[in-house]
């Protein structure tokens, strides 16, 4: 049987640049705003070496800090889901496989985000 498709015709749905460019311009800007947050990350860690737990648990519990840890946690799985994204599209060729790659990485790093921010929420409020 012939195909009298267009080559536009065979091509459409098949995905579009612009959902690439999007997740592309995503994992840059992640980058980016992960910059300041390692920083901080590393700077109020390096500071706090050799403090015992309750001078770890008050630093958490400083306001601007459980924000920033927040930002970082949600930043950084974000960040890696997107990597990871790529990573399984380009190299995960049978569907299946893919799917459940998908599905895994998505479940685990939003896992990851929520029990990092709970416990965060958690010893900010005293808990």
């Amino acid at each position: 049987m012939t195909d009298l498709k267009t080559p536009l015709a065979r091509v459409h749905g098949l995905g579009s640049a612009k959902s690439g460019t999007h997740h592309w311009w995503l994992h840059r800007v992640t980058a980016v705003a992960q910059i300041p947050l390692v920083i901080f990350f590393v700077v109020s860690i390096v500071g706090n070496v050799g403090g015992d737990y309750e001078s770890w648990m008050l630093w958490i519990q400083h306001p601007v800090v459980a924000v920033l840890m927040i930002l970082f946690i949600a930043n950084t799985c974000y960040h890696f889901r997107l990597g990871l994204q790529v990573l399984i599209e380009d190299y995960v060729h049978e569907k299946g496989i893919r799917l459940l790659s998908m599905l895994g990485l998505t479940f685990g790093s939003v896992l990851l985000a929520t029990v990092g921010i709970f416990s965060i929420l958690k010893i900010s409020f005293g808990g």
